[in-house]
């Protein structure tokens, strides 16, 4: 049996990450799913241990001092992160994972999770970004200009990512997708016990 693959994936705002990863899922449903830790207050439905786990802001720091998060974040005030031994847990079962995060959550992982598959998806220019942002028709053109210089900053740390696509055909892009998660799964460090059990077989 292999270990699970961690599947990290990062975009920009705009960047058609989300399109990408309902497809994945549709034909992979059998991704394992990490439930996040939140500092925030539960919305209205949302249920603690199915949404999120909802901790105080002293439990999350406890669980951030031990090593307890895979990778973490504060936004707007509050505290996100993804719990380490369920992670951990879950890929040991050999089942793999999908994280979609920020760029700053897939560095993090890139140390937590050793053998993690990082994937950044780009747009095909930002001129084309922008015209996304636009077509949405949800922003204000503040938010749109935050959206945009956020994207340049994210671009920027492409570069450290072990692959990059192009979302300019959305067809083709999830066909890239698809392939680098299959190699993924093939990586010799994930599969070092089929090795072991044809050397060790009899006969």
């Amino acid at each position: 049996m292999r270990l699970g693959t961690a599947l990290v994936l990062s975009a920009p705002s705009g960047a058609g990450k989300t399109t990408l990863v309902h497809r994945l899922l549709k034909e992979f449903p059998d991704f394992g799913f990490s439930i996040s830790c939140t500092t925030r207050a539960p919305r209205q439905g949302e249920v603690d241990g199915r949404d999120y786990h909802f901790l105080t802001m002293e439990r999350f720091a406890l669980m951030r001092s031990e090593g307890g998060f895979a990778e973490w974040a504060e936004v707007h005030g509050n505290f996100y992160g993804t719990p380490l031994a369920p992670l951990q847990a879950t890929l040991a079962k050999g089942q793999d994972v999908l994280l979609d995060v920020d760029v700053q959550g897939a560095a993090q992982l890139r140390l937590s999770l050793p053998h993690a598959a990082t994937v950044f998806i780009l747009p095909p220019s930002l001129a084309e970004l922008e015209r996304r942002l636009r077509t949405r028709g949800t922003d204000s053109e503040d938010v749109i200009a935050t959206r945009l210089g956020n994207a340049r900053r994210e671009i920027a740390e492409a570069r450290w990512f072990d692959s990059v696509l192009v979302n300019d055909d959305l067809d083709r892009a999830y066909e890239e997708l698809r392939a680098l998660y299959l190699a993924a799964t093939l990586k010799t460090a994930l599969n070092r016990a089929a090795i072991d059990d044809l050397l060790h077989a009899r006969g």
